[in-house]
């Protein structure tokens, strides 16, 4: 039995946990407000809240209902558009209206969810960030500026919040129903009431069952396959991100988003806020999973190319440790068993002598696939390379360390010299093929350019053409 909250009700049912979130709303529960849109996390239509107890504190997050399985939902609260409304428009619908932010109203209760998602959420009440609430949220009617001015009317509503809790005043401004300050408690009993949702001991599980985490690209490619099969999901495991002396250890359901929000990560790596933002938008980083992004074995995965620059090691839960290198042996294919999942990703933290930068080019700005993508750690001494790394993403069958390229430039002095016939050497080592992100020719064109924004970015300096 699958227990939750929905709205203010508590729910339990045996559906298949491969389910998908939004069906479930929709065609069981019949709160029609989640709408059906590109079934692709793409359009934002379905988008829900999802809150959970973390480190004793509620915290809710957007999700896109079509790509949640319900197994991912498990002792959480799920919050549709029908669970903010009150006896009148609340404010974040009242500010649509008011700045005519909405035309056929398709995709208006996605907008509105991901705005309460915004005044639930301890990130600053300003402008930028009320907008980049809504980046998952596409709408072909009204040209956004209205939207945009809805969002800052939002704003406004939480100028005086200062330290307050944002639940608690968000409920005490009228601006989401009474009934959420409860939440806490019930999803606490709920918790009492089953026990830990995650497995620790895998000979119980079923040889024939999948494991799946966030399951944001599984869901899109595999859609009919995810909702029959028998599914374990690992969403619910831990999240931590620790520092334990120079290493960094990243537990299997640790989501982007935990990355951005990471002290430990925004100490080592400063720019970690421009690196998320060019990866999908606010609820796929909220969903979607490190350790899946490995598994998952797509050759341009962004933070497989991420992790692949910082040497990382991955821990199975059979006691066996593999370089994320290593794991993968041709297109889609793993050093992994069927029955081995990531317990935990560990990698050495970066010293002061080293820089670290990520490159992704792409089509669009958000929820888009890169066509190269590409990252650097690199360790200078006197401008003298003493060690270095440099992963790249569409190029090859898999995702790659240029192997050569870093043999090639430890022991160089920083110059243009240098990094071009580094480019030149990365020439031999990739074999990128022709596809709907470009053609074999661009990619090679392109990876060589991101290699110099690498060194523009990390030696300004430096006069690169």
């Amino acid at each position: 039995m699958l227990n939750l909250i929905l709205n203010n009700e508590s729910i339990g049912t045996g559906l298949p946990k491969g389910m998908l979130l939004l069906d479930f709303i929709r065609y069981h529960q019949h709160l029609t407000g989640t709408k059906t849109g590109c079934n692709e996390g793409d359009c934002g239509a379905c988008t829900v809240l999802v809150g959970e107890i973390r480190n004793n504190e509620l915290q809710y997050r957007s999700f896109t209902s079509c790509l949640t399985p319900l197994g991912n939902v498990q002792g959480k609260h799920v919050v549709t558009i029908e669970g903010v409304n009150m006896e009148v428009l609340n404010p974040v619908q009242q500010a649509m209206v008011d700045h005519s932010a909405t035309q056929c109203g398709f995709c208006t209760p996605g907008f509105v969810m991901s705005l309460a998602g915004f005044c639930l959420s301890r990130k600053a009440p300003v402008v930028r960030n009320a907008i980049a609430a809504v980046d998952g949220n596409i709408c072909r009617c009204t040209g956004y500026k209205s939207i945009e001015r809805a969002a800052v009317a939002v704003t406004k509503l939480l100028q005086d919040r200062n330290g307050t809790e944002p639940l608690q005043f968000a409920v005490e401004q009228g601006i989401l129903p009474a009934y959420f300050t409860g939440i806490k408690e019930r999803l606490n009993l709920l918790v009492a009431l089953n026990g830990e949702h995650a497995f620790e001991n895998a000979g119980e599980i079923p040889v024939e069952v999948r494991f799946a985490a966030g399951g944001t690209d599984l869901y899109v490619q595999q859609p009919e396959e995810m909702q029959l099969s028998a599914i374990h999901f690992l969403l619910d495991q831990k999240k931590d991100i620790t520092k334990q002396g120079n290493r960094c250890v990243l537990e299997p359901a640790v989501t982007v988003t935990d990355l951005l929000e990471s002290a430990v990560m925004r100490a080592y790596f400063p720019q970690m806020a421009n690196y998320v933002k060019r990866v999908s938008s606010t609820p796929i980083r909220n969903m979607a999973t490190i350790a899946g992004n490995f598994i998952n074995a797509s050759p341009i995965g962004d933070f497989t190319i991420f992790f692949l620059a910082l040497n990382a090691m991955l821990e199975f839960n059979t006691g066996r440790t593999l370089l994320l290198s290593d794991l993968y042996l041709g297109y889609k294919k793993l050093d992994k068993s069927p029955d081995e999942y990531i317990r935990n990703i560990s990698f050495e933290l970066p010293g002061s002598a080293t820089l670290f930068n990520f490159e992704k080019v792409c089509k669009r700005t958000h929820l888009d696939i890169a066509s190269v993508n590409t990252a650097i750690s690199i360790t200078t001494q006197e401008d003298t390379i003493t060690s270095v790394l440099i992963s790249a993403g569409g190029v090859a069958p898999v995702p790659l360390l240029l192997k050569a390229v870093a043999e090639y430039l430890t022991g160089k002095t920083v110059s243009e010299k240098v990094v071009l016939e580094a480019i030149e050497i990365a020439q031999t080592e990739i074999s990128p093929m022709s596809d709907t992100r470009g053609s074999a020719e661009y990619k090679r064109l392109l990876l060589g350019q991101l290699i110099k924004a690498h060194f523009i970015t990390l030696f300004p300096w430096l006069h690169l053409v």
